[in-house]
């Protein structure tokens, strides 16, 4: 009967195996390192999607936004718009929350900061209370003393939007990107099914050929 309530409720197999496990029975679903040989099939069709995007940017993340696979075009934008963010902000591992929402991060560079930093926020909110994310939860209090209040504000009552597009200007160079989400349907793995690839797709016409040229060498 749990099993049956969780996948007409579509739980997440974290909370599925909570459930179980208060009810008095073991956990069903594991949740194996992405290094595991049993997840070679999955991280083979992640790394696959991560290059076939290219020439554009893509990303494979975990349930607390830190990244675990990227492509090559995303290294670039990395590099281009980041630079050494990364070191500045600290940390053992590369998160996207931190690296958008930290000061030393990449917020001076973002354009339309104030119509897509709301939707951004409140988009990680929901995913924490979804998902019951206690790593994301603090990653989002750190960040929330860093934050101008009006911004907080506006990402409680942000309606999600069909596409909003981040604009990031970077030297000469302006960049308009907006994200396209993918994750595993059938997955009965616990990391599997927290595991979303993140395909940023060009929002313009000079976006779309600065990727191409870069690709182009």
């Amino acid at each position: 009967m749990i099993l049956q309530l969780s996948e007409t409720l579509e739980v997440p197999l974290r909370d599925r195996n909570d459930w179980l496990t208060s009810a008095g029975f073991a956990p069903l679903f594991q949740a194996r390192a992405l290094d595991d040989p049993q997840m070679s099939q999955v991280m083979w069709a992640v790394d696959m999607m991560l290059a076939n995007h290219a020439p554009f940017p893509a990303l494979a993340v975990d349930r607390n936004w830190n990244i675990r696979r990227t492509n090559a075009p995303f290294e670039t934008l990395s590099a281009l718009v980041a630079d050494d963010a990364w070191a500045r902000m600290g940390g053992d591992h590369r998160n996207l929350m931190r690296l958008f929402f930290h000061p030393a991060g990449i917020r001076p560079l973002v354009e339309n900061w104030s119509q897509a930093a709301p939707l951004l926020w409140r988009r990680a909110q929901r995913e924490a209370e979804a998902l019951g994310g206690q790593e994301l939860r603090a990653i989002l209090e750190d960040l929330r003393g860093l934050q101008d209040p009006d911004v907080l504000r506006a990402g409680d009552q942000a309606p999600l939007l069909p596409i909003m597009p981040v604009l990031i200007r970077a030297g000469e160079a302006r960049i308009s990107l907006f994200t396209v989400i993918s994750t595993f349907g059938t997955a009965q793995d616990v990391t599997a099914d927290e595991l979303r690839i993140e395909t940023l797709f060009p929002a313009d016409e000079a976006t779309e050929r600065l990727f191409r040229s870069a690709a182009a060498g």
